[in-house]
């Protein structure tokens, strides 16, 4: 089985974990901008998997499409649409990654445990996006 999730607009890594005090209790959550984009990704896996979770190992190909910035010259520009400069800044590939894994968890395979194997790439591009393929590993052990 495979499947193609596309999310569309400026991809946004997981962030650092906020505390808080309740009463004798510290708390763990997810900031403001992480939440919002897990939600965002979470409604477009739903949108386009149908059908129920994938069960077994997996392997997943992500794909994150950053936007150029305007301030770059039209020369600089042309390389990074074209692959010749890849994203060197902020935010960590591993962390683009996590925020989109941990949104498609119980949609699209029940527990981000049964990745085995993944990719994972930045790029620049106008139309700023992440594209995620999922598929099954036949014949694996679970």
């Amino acid at each position: 089985m495979e499947a193609t999730i596309i999310v569309k607009g400026t991809p946004v890594p997981q962030g650092r974990p906020k505390f808080a005090r309740r009463g004798n209790f510290v708390t763990a959550y997810d900031p403001k901008t992480s939440k919002q984009y897990k939600k965002m990704v979470a409604t477009a896996a739903k949108m386009q998997f149908t059908g129920t979770p994938m069960d077994g190992a997996i392997k997943v190909n992500l794909s994150v499409y950053r936007p150029v910035k305007t301030s770059v010259s039209k020369v600089e520009r042309q390389r990074r649409l074209n692959g010749d400069h890849r994203p060197v800044v902020k935010g960590d590939i591993d962390n683009y990654y996590k925020a989109v894994t941990d949104a498609c968890t119980g949609i699209v395979w029940v527990d981000d445990a049964q990745i085995v194997e993944m990719t994972c790439n930045k790029y620049y591009s106008d139309n700023p996006r992440v594209e995620m393929t999922v598929s099954t590993l036949d014949g694996e052990l679970v």
